[in-house]
């Protein structure tokens, strides 16, 4: 495998693995205390990933929102916020979605695009995001080569279900943040961690749990992989 960004993947579930709940609001699983922690994850890291499905439909803002955080990246040499990221097979993004129109003008947005959307995808876009194509399907190990020859080095991906499933899937991840909040969601239709996949099996990717922290209600389990190629 060629070089590649590390690879955090940082999410929260409930107790039933639930990223979400089945209704149009978004449903909050982590507390103020966790939220700053998931900012310093992100400031310390050069590019931010979520899937399509996550920019329509919970519009997130992807930006270090740390104002002193932001400052000392700036006094690093770099942008305030890490360079957004999303993936899609078919393009279909509200060019007026937060992902495109919060932060500053000059800051890097990539779309990486299956292969029969990227014209169409470009034509919508123009002006508000590199639109790369990624293959058909979308190829991961490519965009991650991309991401690694643009000097991406540190990935943060939160989400979602496919994505999550994806990159797992594939054995893509070098270490993963998993938030648990302190309820049960209960609903079949809600989207999950993971859904259905390959997943490399046994003890070759068994994960190694290297840190338990209690952060007020909810619990961070940190965990890491064998080593996949990241690049350094």
């Amino acid at each position: 495998m060629g070089a590649r960004p590390y690879v955090l993947l940082s999410c929260g579930t409930s107790i039933d693995g639930c990223l979400d709940d089945g209704s149009a609001e978004r449903l909050l699983l982590s507390n103020d205390a966790d939220f700053d922690r998931v900012d310093a994850a992100r400031a310390g890291c050069d590019a931010i990933m979520v899937g399509a499905g996550t920019v329509r439909r919970d519009d997130p803002r992807l930006l270090v929102r740390s104002s002193q955080r932001r400052a000392e990246r700036v006094a690093r040499g770099l942008p305030p916020s890490p360079v957004k990221v999303t993936l899609t097979a078919r393009g279909g993004l509200d060019p007026a979605a937060q992902f495109f129109t919060a932060g500053t003008a000059s800051d890097q947005r990539l779309v990486y695009c299956g292969t029969p959307a990227v014209e169409a995808t470009r034509a919508r876009l123009a002006g508000l995001a590199d639109v790369v194509d990624a293959g058909n399907p979308v190829d991961l190990a490519r965009l991650l080569a991309d991401l690694h020859a643009r000097g991406v080095r540190r990935l943060m991906v939160e989400g979602g279900e496919s994505v999550h499933t994806q990159f797992l899937g594939a054995g893509l991840v070098d270490e993963l943040h998993l938030v648990i909040a302190p309820f049960f969601v209960g609903e079949a239709r809600a989207p999950r961690l993971v859904g259905d996949g390959r997943f490399p099996p046994g003890a070759g990717r068994r994960a190694t749990l290297a840190e338990v922290r209690r952060i007020e209600d909810v619990v961070l389990l940190r965990y890491t992989f064998p080593a996949g190629g990241a690049g350094s």
